[in-house]
């Protein structure tokens, strides 16, 4: 019975989902703080690091190590409870008196384990391979948008660091802007910001709308939007071989139809 629990997929993603829950509820301040200790909860956490400590034994022990290693998924859950058992050294008073952060950290990895819910989507294995093949298609678009913001970075330093050093104060400063302009946010707050140091000058604030412009231009709605584009086409390639293949079956059954009536004439 107890080995039928930790073998069924439904069981231990129900379990999976209420540990998520769990650990979310300790990050609420009015529930759980260093002030306030819900030993309640951190004990039920607990009890579900060594829930799935013992699923993993178990399937160990039926399916053997070669086995169970073989599925990824397995080897998956695995390196995540690995990873929480550390987090049960709480229980030993010299560690809890000295309340180690890093075991709050590492019960975050198991909330990596609610990737699992994506084997229960229908065509995942055809959803992962067009996602592979976007990446690898979007991969230049990418590159140059790199390129792209590296180099806007450099510039928008060069003239605009001392103006606005908040936005463009150092090449990382910069970098993080331009990209805030490439995916159109603060398109207006951040020239504003700098066109609040001219106010007389229109020569100056002309050429600074020009310029933000231009960028938003190249690197938003051009460069982002052609990423995108190339995105999603790879993504939805499997819908357009399906129809394909459906309109080529189609043609081949209109020329056998075909053949059989020039035959009866």
């Amino acid at each position: 019975m107890l080995k039928r629990f930790f073998l069924s997929e439904k069981n231990m993603m129900i379990a999976i989902v209420l540990n998520a829950f769990i650990i979310c509820l300790l990050y609420f301040p009015n529930i759980h703080s260093e002030e306030n200790q819900n030993y309640a909860l951190v004990n039920l956490d607990h009890l579900f690091v060594l829930l799935f400590l013992l699923e993993a034994i178990v399937k160990l022990k039926v399916y053997r190590p070669k086995t169970y290693f073989a599925d990824k998924w397995n080897v998956f859950d695995f390196v995540i409870i690995i990873l929480s058992i550390p987090s049960l050294m709480t229980f030993i008073p010299f560690f809890a008196a000295h309340n180690y952060a890093i075991f709050k950290i590492l019960r975050l990895f198991r909330m990596i384990r609610l990737a699992k819910l994506l084997k229960f989507l229908p065509r995942i294995s055809v959803i992962m391979a067009g996602l592979g093949r976007a990446l690898k298609s979007s991969i230049f678009v990418i590159i140059v948008l790199a390129f792209l913001n590296f180099m806007f970075a450099l510039f928008t330093c060069h003239f605009f660091g001392k103006v606005a050093p908040e936005y463009f104060g150092n090449p990382g400063i910069a970098a993080y802007s331009i990209f805030q302009l490439f995916t159109v946010e603060g398109w207006n707050e951040i020239p504003a910001s700098i066109l609040n140091e001219y106010p007389d000058s229109y020569w100056m604030a002309g050429l600074t709308r020009f310029y933000f412009v231009i960028v938003v231009l190249i690197g938003g709605i051009f460069g982002m939007s052609l990423a995108n584009a190339i995105f999603v086409d790879e993504m939805t390639m499997d819908n357009n071989q399906d129809l394909e293949k459906k309109i080529d079956d189609l043609f081949e059954e209109l020329r056998e139809l075909k053949n059989i009536l020039k035959k009866k004439g």
